[in-house]
């Protein structure tokens, strides 16, 4: 959240690596736990402490190891190029539930899945479908931290983790949730929080003011009505498979 400037009461960023973190910032109070989110102290310098509400899921990059594993691409960043070489995804909906479902649904027992399989889907349509699903759980999550903690959510998405070097999740991102999303030159925002705290400690900067200097830019995407008027019906229907996929694994 620092490394991101998420200073402000209703900045949010999303982390996609091996999973996704989503963290909310609740400025000087801690929310009450629920549907799988928690708060945490986001950081505290002298007497001030900022408040966050984290959720995640489990799969993430996950599913992109899989889809190479499976033969399906070559390596992840050959997932975008794939995916865009089709229209849709053909009605195929693809359930990212490796370790179940966490935030938002919080059924460990769900299993991965992909549901509506014709004779015409092929390679393309399979990786697709992944994709839009990374992307439809990071929705998922959005809507219930926003619905659960009443905090009014700012303009602006900021995203880090090697997932989000995927143009397609992101802008699928900002359509489906109507907001801007901003993906940083830095990837890795662990390290440049660290180095911010021990910066302002150090005296190297003044304030948190120029820390927004120093966090760059690299693309912003922002949300498109085509979008959202396309998968509104498919963000339904994957909802409906969700539901096919829970309650799998009853031993777990």
């Amino acid at each position: 959240m620092f490394g991101q400037c998420c200073f402000e009461e209703g900045d949010i960023k999303v982390t996609m690596g091996t999973g996704t973190f989503i963290n909310l910032n609740t400025g000087s109070y801690p929310c009450v736990p629920n549907v799988g989110t928690y708060p945490l102290v986001g950081w505290k310098i002298g007497s001030e402490v900022a408040y966050t509400t984290e959720a995640f899921d489990s799969d993430s990059g996950t599913v992109l190891t899989w889809l190479e594993n499976a033969g399906f691409i070559s390596n992840p960043g050959e997932s975008q190029e794939a995916a865009t070489e089709v229209k849709s995804s053909n009605g195929l909906c693809f359930i990212p539930a490796f370790t179940g479902l966490q935030s938002g649904i919080n059924d460990n027992t769900a299993c991965c899945c992909l549901i509506n399989i014709t004779p015409t889907i092929k390679r393309e349509h399979i990786v697709r479908a992944a994709l839009e699903s990374l992307a439809f759980r990071v929705v998922q999550i959005f809507n219930t931290l926003e619905s659960k903690t009443k905090i009014k959510i700012n303009d602006t998405i900021k995203f880090d983790g090697g997932v989000s070097n995927s143009d397609f999740v992101l802008q699928l991102v900002s359509s489906l949730v109507n907001k801007k999303v901003d993906r940083p030159h830095n990837l890795d925002m662990s390290c440049l929080g660290a180095a911010f705290l021990a910066g302002l400690k150090a005296g190297v900067w003044k304030s948190k003011e120029e820390l927004k200097e120093v966090r760059k830019t690299k693309n912003m995407f922002k949300p498109k009505a085509e979008v959202q008027a396309d998968y509104k019906p498919i963000f339904k229907q994957w909802g409906k498979a969700v539901k096919r996929s829970m309650n799998w694994n009853e031993s777990v």
